[in-house]
C-alpha cells in the first residue's frame, strides 16, 4: 500500500512557512491555493495520458481548467453524491463568495461553480487530503473525458 503523503505539511515544513487552518481562510483564499493544486494534478494527469507536443499538453490542459469544465466537474460529483456534506458546504461557501473578477469565457454561473470547486480542493490541501482531491480530480478528468471524448474536442 502506497504511503499517504501530505504535499502541504511537506512544503511548509521545508520552507519553514506557518500551517494553516483552512478554517481560519477565506473561501476566496482556498479558491487561489485550490486553483494552483488543481492545476497540478490536472497538468499531471494530462502529461500522463497524451503524449503530445507543449502546445498540445497546454491546450488540453487549459480545457480541462477553464471555469467551464470545472463547473460540469462539480455538478456531476454532486449528481452523483460524491460529496460529503461537509465538502458540498465547502463547496457552497466558495460558490457564494463575492469576488470582483470573472472569467473571461465563462458564465457568472460557471465561474462561481468554479470558484466553489477550487476552494474544496484548497481545503482539501490545506487539511492534507491529498487522496480525496486525486480522488474527485481523476473522476472529474474522467467524466469530461467521457463525455467530450478527447480534451481537444471541449469547446473553447
Amino acid at each position: 500500500m502506497a504511503q499517504k503523503v501530505d504535499i502541504y505539511a511537506l512544503i511548509s515544513e521545508k520552507l519553514g512557512c506557518e500551517h494553516k487552518n483552512p478554517e481560519d481562510l477565506s473561501s476566496l483564499a482556498l479558491a487561489f491555493i485550490g486553483d494552483a493544486v488543481y492545476e497540478l494534478v490536472l497538468r499531471s494527469k494530462v502529461i500522463s495520458d497524451f503524449n503530445r507536443s507543449v502546445k498540445e499538453l497546454n491546450y488540453f490542459g487549459s480545457a480541462l481548467a477553464k471555469a467551464p469544465t470545472q463547473s460540469e466537474i462539480i455538478k456531476k460529483l454532486i449528481e452523483e453524491e460524491m460529496l460529503s456534506e461537509t465538502e458540498l458546504a465547502i463547496f457552497k461557501r466558495g460558490r457564494n463568495a463575492k469576488s470582483n473578477t470573472s472569467a473571461k469565457n465563462a458564465t457568472i454561473g460557471e465561474y462561481r461553480d468554479a470558484t466553489g470547486f477550487e476552494a474544496l480542493i484548497g481545503h482539501l490541501y490545506l487539511e492534507g487530503n491529498t487522496d480525496r482531491i486525486i480522488e474527485l480530480s481523476d473522476y472529474g478528468f474522467n467524466f469530461v473525458i467521457a463525455k467530450h471524448g478527447n480534451p481537444k474536442d471541449i469547446k473553447k
